[in-house]
């Protein structure tokens, strides 16, 4: 991976948990988004991991490179295989045509990093951009 995307990762990171921080202090509607976030997250007749990855697949069509940093590393957090998120990944790709797979990339770093050193990140209230 190149040391870019390390960076990239790690700054998406860091600035994710400052922005939680700021505005769970101060907004009440992003109180209410995270409270939302964490109840469709919740395990139902679908698991968290199996929302997980089809959010994987949503970033990848939107091209949201904050929200493949949360649910890759919350779907791993959740048990998922590097092939599970790949598959997500793929299924991402195809319904977003070629532009996907400029974000497809991203979510290989993302992987990458989890899967060797960045065990860090996770463990925060949840929000996902």
């Amino acid at each position: 991976m190149e040391n870019l995307d390390r960076e990239k990762i790690e700054r998406i990171v860091k600035t994710r948990k400052q922005a939680n921080a700021y505005y769970l202090k101060k907004s009440k509607t992003y109180r209410s988004f995270v409270k939302m976030e964490a109840v469709a997250f919740e395990n139902g007749t679908l698991s968290k991991l199996q929302k997980e990855l089809i959010a994987v697949g949503i970033s990848i069509i939107i091209n949201c490179e904050s929200c493949l940093e949360w649910h890759i590393k919350q779907a791993l957090d959740c048990g998922a295989t590097e092939n599970e998120i790949i598959e997500a990944v793929e299924i991402g790709i195809e319904m977003g045509g070629g532009p996907a797979t400029v974000s497809a990339r991203f979510a290989m770093n993302v992987l990458e990093y989890y899967r060797t050193d960045g065990q860090e990140g996770a463990s925060e209230t949840p929000a996902s951009a």
